[in-house]
């Protein structure tokens, strides 16, 4: 383990995670979080800081801890997680969410110990209870994790809760452009709901949200999570680096599908990056260290519409994304590594990199060209316009 050093600092509880993993001495500056926390060198001077924190810095062992908000205490324990496999629960087994889970299934014995599920249809739960117990090694018959029906009152009571329930996906041929941002006002309430079961429960595990509009349900779930019972804010819910949502990936799972069949694009299988949510506003990056903005568009447009095409062939678009942005994205969360997920930036969720440590959640920090950060900024102010 590496040297640990806490560094406390006081900021906005609403604009600033309560425990990160510092990768920057910048972003223990005092500024409330935002895009410029993806490219540090943006927030100005170094500060002055601490001998021990500035020796630790470069090892990556400074926690930053935001005094202001009032489960800073209780954010050390979710920024240092227990080691050993996790208990997933699950919250809906439709096209998404029964996809989901037979790759989680399949992919997932290293890190999940059980997966429970709930859905308002029982024969549904009863299916895939059933289907997930019939898939097994020959031989080996413990080696996949276990499946199981889990009640409403118990969603909470495990390590990583997904919310993959919807109340309207637009039917194929509807003529919807924009589906994702049209299940917003269905979808809201009910991510609300359960955020706020997530309080009642004392949630302490990852709070994942796979249904559409993945990064706007986010701010909604973790907003209601914290309403007191007078309807303001107490930051008595969830913490902002315990929801992420996990819709980015295949977005950037899309990109690299172009760029394997178009030569113009190769280099985002080596250097590129994507960002932002997984809809308008998407930014896709052909390259960090060789920018070219028009490509960069072009391939973002790309991506952008790529689920479009499996609606003109008359199939919902749901496997893709159940497995790219749904299973392994938690999949490399739970293992520690690198992974696409929207998280808090100032109160918005921003899609980037980033990864759970020992040390709290770490953001990818890169030098990021003046015409693709114009690009994040922009995203940015249009997720705060609609949160």
């Amino acid at each position: 383990m590496l040297e640990h050093t806490y560094y406390h600092i006081q900021q906005d509880p609403a604009r600033a995670p309560a425990a990160w993993r510092a990768a920057d001495p910048r972003q223990l500056s005092g500024e409330a979080a935002d895009v410029r926390w993806l490219d540090p060198r943006r927030l100005g001077e170094v500060p002055a800081l601490p001998e021990a924190v500035r020796a630790a810095l470069p090892h990556g062992g400074v926690t930053g801890v935001n005094i202001r908000h009032p489960r800073w205490e209780r954010a050390l324990e979710f920024a240092a997680p227990r080691p050993g496999k996790k208990r997933v629960h699950l919250l809906a087994v439709g096209d998404v969410g029964g996809t989901l889970l037979t790759a989680l299934k399949l992919l997932g014995g290293d890190v999940v110990s059980s997966i429970g599920i709930c859905d308002l249809n029982g024969n549904a739960v009863a299916r895939w209870t059933a289907e997930m117990g019939q898939i097994s090694w020959p031989w080996d018959y413990g080696a996949l994790p276990g499946v199981e029906a889990v009640e409403p009152e118990r969603l909470f009571d495990c390590d990583v809760f997904l919310f993959a329930a919807t109340r309207a996906v637009p039917a194929v041929g509807s003529g919807v452009e924009d589906v994702r941002m049209a299940q917003l006002e269905a979808n809201r309430p009910l991510a609300e709901s359960f955020a706020r079961q997530a309080r009642a429960a004392g949630f302490r595990g990852l709070f994942i949200i796979l249904s559409d509009p993945v990064d706007p349900l986010c701010q909604a779930a973790w907003r209601a999570s914290n309403l007191g019972p007078d309807g303001k804010l107490d930051y008595l819910g969830l913490l902002p680096e315990q929801v992420q949502g996990f819709g980015l990936g295949v977005m950037n799972a899309r990109a690299a599908y172009f760029a394997k069949r178009d030569p113009r694009f190769a280099s985002f299988l080596t250097e590129g990056r994507a960002f932002g949510p997984h809809g308008k506003g998407l930014v896709i990056a052909n390259s960090i260290r060789h920018y070219d903005d028009a490509l960069s568009q072009e391939l973002t447009q790309l991506a952008l519409e790529a689920n479009l095409r499996i609606r003109d062939l008359g199939f919902k678009p749901y496997v893709a994304p159940a497995v790219s942005s749904g299973a392994m994205q938690l999949l490399l969360a739970l293992r520690g590594q690198w992974h696409c997920g929207s998280v808090n930036l100032g109160g918005v969720w921003f899609g980037c990199r980033n990864r759970f440590t020992p040390y709290g959640l770490e953001l990818e920090t890169l030098e990021l060209p003046g015409a693709l950060f114009a690009r994040l900024q922009e995203t940015e102010r249009a997720l705060r316009e609609i949160s």
